[in-house]
């Protein structure tokens, strides 16, 4: 019976197998990007931009790797899961768990993105206002050291009283 249903839909045990291979690859992209994730929050904290630009072209080469696997997923979307032939039970068991995780870890790593975001636009924010504050403290400094000079040239040295 099996057999049949592979004959209908065209799948085969080896292409069930690439999906799972396809499935163990995204999961292992995610779990690098989680962990990159991390380490660029740390990074931030750290306000090391030097080794967070590094870390982030590592992160886009991972992006990239996840694309690819993602693409190579695209013929199994409109596919029936219940109709793939899988060897055994505990093997699409083993798959679908493999799925679960890889949406928990797509979450964490949006999360982290969200968080990663909100704290570069904290340090932004910071660095633009103390860059605000040295420069008005410059132009003050600049109208002090003019004044003296502009009180000299106004000072009347030949009124007697």
């Amino acid at each position: 019976m099996p057999h049949t249903a592979q004959a209908q839909d065209g799948m085969s045990g080896g292409d069930t197998e690439r999906l799972a291979e396809l499935v163990r690859a995204k999961r292992s992209c995610l779990a690098q990007l989680r962990e990159l994730g991390r380490r660029q929050l740390a990074l931030i904290d750290e306000g090391d931009m030097a080794r967070l630009l590094e870390l982030l072209a590592g992160k886009q080469r991972l992006i990239e790797q996840l694309q690819r696997v993602e693409r190579a997923m695209d013929p199994f979307r409109g596919e029936d899961p219940e109709s793939r032939p899988w060897p055994s039970p505990e093997r699409r068991r083993q798959c679908a768990d493999e799925v679960r995780q890889c949406e928990t870890l797509l979450a964490e790593v949006l999360g982290q993105e969200k968080l990663s975001e909100s704290a570069l636009t904290q340090r932004r924010d910071a660095a633009a206002a103390r860059l605000q504050g040295a420069h008005a403290a410059s132009l003050a400094r600049g109208a002090y050291a003019a004044e003296p000079a502009a009180a000299l040239a106004q000072l009347d040295l030949l009124s007697e009283s």
